[in-house]
């Protein structure tokens, strides 16, 4: 896989156990905060991933950039316009600098602590004022994220649980014992679209911009410049890398169960040859996706854990006896491994909602 979604902390395991034969909680929690090969950071389209230590350097370059420049020029106009600074690019440099002076020498710290000992972290912003979404949004956090994206700081050390998300942070030079690679954005762009085809191919230009969180253009180039093949995936454009044009070999049918924003079903954006017509049971309006059930290559509902941890099927079409015994299996074998473990989704889908209510 190119990467893992990390916004919900449970993902990242549970996407790894699903591809994984031995997986445990000890070993994935092993490479992400000792081994350090595993590394958490924000990149394409703002979303949070877990990157194999060597592709970090073409995830900043290809898309991270993109994201802290964006992050910096929102937070530094909304801190403006709330009237909390007047001079908004000048106090985000003194908060960064100070931030990564608490951080030096390889020392940890929450949010909580760094706010507590800087004051320039201090503040919040009100949104959607006399509307009943509306509230506060103190800027810290803010500050921490343009920062983790511009690939300065990184979520390092985890003080809650493996399905709880309480990150200490930490300088990502301290972190990985030497500077982030560095590389340019069309290569960082041409590295990232390579390892996606890779894992992903074949797909269309559509599927890899939505994915990359960037432009038709930057999209354009790097299939020029890894000479991708066109193939006709029923009567759209789609491209493969080269050493992937032979025919593949057909495979016996498999049953899976992904959890929720898992890779696979959020690696497309043109989903209904695999998702069908279960996207408002499975994703929310947001677009995120809920835990889902596969058989033979395409999604045929969802899953989710009853309160004493037993994983339930929660189907949506009838797959024959062969493919429900293959579910059900595969249910009780998540359901062991879990050994009376919740992980309570982030992004429950409205299937699963509806099902255990």
């Amino acid at each position: 896989m190119v990467c893992l979604h990390g916004t919900d902390p449970a993902t990242v395991f549970l996407s790894a156990w699903a591809r994984t034969d031995g997986m445990t909680v000890a070993g994935m929690s092993r490479a992400l905060y000792e081994e350090r090969s595993l590394v958490k950071h924000l990149a394409m389209r703002r979303t949070l991933f877990v990157f194999p230590r060597e592709t970090l350097g073409f995830a900043q370059a290809g898309a991270s950039d993109r994201v802290a420049d964006r992050e910096r020029r929102r937070l530094v106009g909304d801190v403006e316009k709330a009237g909390l600074r007047d001079d908004g690019e000048r106090w985000l440099a003194e908060a960064s600098e100070q931030v990564l002076a608490a951080l030096a020498g390889g020392r940890e710290a929450t949010s909580s602590e760094l706010r507590a000992g800087i004051p320039l972290l201090e503040g919040s912003i009100v949104y959607g004022e006399g509307k009943s979404w509306g509230g506060r949004l103190p800027v810290g956090p803010r500050v921490l994220t343009t920062l983790s994206a511009a690939g300065e700081i990184v979520r390092a050390s985890n003080d809650g649980a493996w399905t709880l998300s309480r990150p200490r942070w930490a300088s990502m030079r301290a972190w990985l014992g030497q500077e982030l690679p560095r590389c340019s954005e069309v290569e960082g762009v041409a590295g990232l679209v390579e390892r996606w085809l890779r894992a992903f191919g074949p797909g269309t230009e559509a599927d890899i911009k939505w994915w990359l969180g960037s432009t038709v253009a930057s999209v354009r180039r790097a299939l020029a410049d890894l000479g991708a093949v066109e193939v006709d995936l029923n009567g759209q454009r789609g491209y493969l890398l080269p050493r992937d044009v032979e025919t593949a070999e057909p495979v016996d049918p498999w049953p899976a169960l992904l959890p929720p924003l898992d890779p696979t079903t959020m690696g497309w954006f043109e989903r209904d040859w695999y998702l069908g017509p279960y996207k408002q049971q499975l994703f929310d309006t947001s677009g995120n996706a809920g835990a889902t059930a596969w058989w033979d290559g395409r999604i045929v509902g969802g899953w989710r854990q009853t309160d004493s941890g037993e994983v339930v099927l929660d189907l949506l079409e009838d797959i024959g006896r062969d493919g429900k015994e293959a579910l059900e299996r595969e249910s009780a074998r998540l359901t062991d491994w879990f050994g009376g473990t919740r992980a309570l989704p982030r992004f429950p889908s409205p299937l699963s909602r509806e099902r255990a209510s």
